[in-house]
């Protein structure tokens, strides 16, 4: 243990083993939701369920650890939201095409991540990117995330009239949602280490005592985990043709990890002084090996996962955080049923703290420079209210390099974001919409 301790750098990032499995069971139990839904969005393209739950774990498991071990970050990795609604409803269903070939578009994807890694693309990227937008980025995604916990909490529901307005604060499961996040706070403004820890585990209990526990889904059948594995029709995905690879996976997986890994980063103050992450072409090798691992396991893309800010909250620093992370997922795959129990009424209100917590980003924008705070403004309000990281980076980059150049300040503009900025209007051009 000793030893392992000295790779994860506990001395020098100040934390233990106690700290780090607060942490990783904090970041799990956030994040646990995705093994319940991430089945019920691919079943809907045909992925047959239990294969795509042990696809879930088992992606997840894996990437998490080799974030942990070779990237040494707390950074955890699963299927993510939004590019599973993509894989389902714009490519299986809305380009007609089988979910096996759209397994080989993940994998492809993976694969040019891979290369670009290699050749130092994507880290460039990072690097050129302003430090502003940087934590606009951070502020945009704790807005996101807010917005998600108050919604899944039932504090802000859909109104017809307004878009949005207050859910009904008698709801027994929105009350035990605002009694879970008053604990979590008051335990937070002490100083308690594990406040969204204990918060999450008070509420569980709270919901087990007034029978408000979900129920658990039927048991895990380990003779169908071969349903998905190694179904990937990769040739045909190729025949599909390059923009639709690019487009449906490529872009929206570059940008949504590119803001994840931002947040993240910055909120577990793991940046150096001058903005630059370090060991940054570790993270994005293990992020396109975990997408092309995912993809023969049987899942849509895998990406950095921002409920990791849930861990990084509850005192998690090193690598140690995701390896345990990943032992969880691999440990929830007979325990599948059991892991859905978890009430989203112990989760949503973790997930309204981390973003409280994540404003504070926004003191590191020069809100007096007129480019800068517009593009930041754009980015902050574009993520929540698109319900899209990638879309909310888009607003900002193009902003930002519209507006240096309208004021004469186009030489202090990297290259790559004129290229990046370029991207981003074609792929709006071609979707019209996210």
């Amino acid at each position: 243990m000793r030893r392992l301790a000295e790779y994860f750098e506990f001395e020098k990032l100040g934390t233990n083993w106690r700290r780090e499995s607060g942490a990783a069971l904090a970041t799990f139990v956030t994040m646990a939701y995705i093994i319940a839904v991430n089945p019920s969005i691919l079943r809907e393209a045909g992925v047959p369920v239990e294969g795509a739950t042990a696809a879930t774990c088992l992606s997840a498991g894996f990437a998490s650890i080799l974030m942990g071990l070779v990237a040494r970050y707390p950074i955890a990795l699963a299927p993510g939201m939004g590019l599973n609604a993509y894989f389902t409803y714009v490519v299986v269903k809305g380009m007609h095409v089988s979910w096996q070939t759209a397994l080989g578009a993940v994998f492809v994807s993976g694969f040019l991540f891979l290369l670009l890694t290699a050749a130092g693309v994507r880290q460039k990227i990072v690097e050129a990117i302003p430090k502003e937008l940087h934590a606009s980025v951070a502020v945009g995604i704790g807005l996101f995330i807010a917005l998600l916990g108050l919604r899944s909490a039932g504090v802000v529901v859909s109104n017809p009239a307004t878009m949005i307005g207050l859910g009904n604060l008698r709801s027994p499961n929105t009350q035990l949602s605002v009694a879970s996040f008053s604990l979590m706070a008051i335990l937070h403004v002490r100083r308690v280490r594990g406040a969204i820890l204990y918060g999450i585990l008070g509420a569980t209990l709270g919901a087990w005592l007034f029978g408000l526990m979900p129920p658990a889904g039927p048991q895990f059948n380990f003779a169908r985990l071969g349903d998905t594995a190694f179904q990937l029709d990769i040739p045909g995905a190729l025949r599909l043709g390059i923009v639709e690879i690019i487009f449906v996976f490529f872009f929206v997986d570059l940008f949504d990890n590119l803001g994840t890994l931002m947040a993240v980063t910055k909120k577990a103050g793991l940046a150096n002084a001058d903005g630059n992450i370090p060991r940054l072409g570790r993270i994005l090798t293990v992020d396109a090996i975990a997408t092309m691992v995912g993809s023969m396991a049987g899942t849509s893309t895998v990406v950095s996962y921002i409920e990791s800010t849930a861990g990084i909250a509850a005192g998690g620093r090193s690598g140690a955080v995701a390896v345990m992370v990943g032992l969880l997922f691999l440990a929830a795959i007979p325990l599948a049923p059991l892991v859905g129990i978890i009430p989203i009424a112990a989760t949503a209100p973790a997930l309204i703290l981390v973003g409280a917590m994540m404003i504070s980003h926004t003191r590191e924008i020069d809100w007096d420079d007129p480019a800068i705070a517009v593009a930041s403004f754009l980015t902050m309000v574009g993520i929540p209210l698109t319900f899209s990281i990638a879309t909310g980076l888009a607003f900002g980059f193009i902003a930002y390099v519209v507006l240096m150049v309208a004021g004469n300040r186009a030489g202090k503009v990297h290259w790559l974001l004129y290229a990046l900025a370029g991207l981003c209007l074609v792929r709006f051009a071609y979707f019209g919409r996210d």
